[in-house]
């Protein structure tokens, strides 16, 4: 971060405004993620492999972006997906050194799987607006990145629903739901999908200690 920091968050404020206002949606939120929501998506990354890739989908302003990289994971090892070309140029500015691509996370490019060819997946980080898709979208989704996964590594999502955006035996994984981060608006609960041998013998969706 440097001295255009505070600058570049506000420019970040009002293009969520302006996106919102056009498409609220296709948004999904009536507001930019709290650091308290970016903080607990950011402890769900796994520590190892070290030098794993961990991508974010739906990145917006940046707000969970900046909790990843203050857990610790190293830029050049971040890839941002993002749909908006105004929220790509912003976080281009905010993290130079961050992997930020511009496109449809519900149809990855192909300069996503160029930067996976000879680096593993660690994690994968979303924000994406799931519950304004059909079900089936929302499962085609979450699995297809959850195929890209080695065994036993997140697919880390936030709702504010009740229920789960996509059942985990859905998706033939199994799932965890943090408590509920009242300081986010509205609250919402972190959500962590993952497949392995054990997968099928995880509850579906159980309340995690905050």
């Amino acid at each position: 971060m440097d001295g255009n920091e505070h600058p570049l968050r506000r420019q970040a404020d009002a293009a969520f405004i302006r996106s919102w206002l056009k498409s609220p949606l296709k948004m999904g939120a009536v507001s930019p993620s709290s650091r308290a929501l970016g903080r607990r998506m950011a402890e769900a990354v796994p520590d190892e492999p070290a030098d794993g890739i961990v991508v974010e989908l739906g990145p917006g302003t940046g707000v969970v972006t900046a909790c990843l990289l203050e857990a610790g994971i190293e830029p050049e090892h971040l890839v941002c997906l993002e749909y908006s070309p105004e929220f790509c140029t912003l976080l281009r500015a905010r993290f130079p050194r961050v992997h930020v691509l511009q496109g449809d996370a519900y149809e990855p490019p192909a300069a996503l799987a160029r930067l996976l060819v000879e680096r593993p997946l660690r994690a994968v980080v979303s924000s994406l607006p799931l519950m304004t898709r059909a079900e089936p979208e929302r499962a085609r989704a979450i699995g297809r990145y959850l195929d890209l996964l080695p065994p036993g590594a997140p697919f880390i999502q936030f709702s504010y629903a009740f229920a789960p955006p996509v059942r985990a035996e859905r998706i033939d994984a199994g799932s965890t739901v943090s408590s509920w981060i009242k300081r986010n608006l509205p609250p919402a609960r972190v959500i962590t999908y993952r497949r392995d041998r054990n997968a099928r013998a995880l509850p579906t969706f159980v309340a995690m200690p905050k």
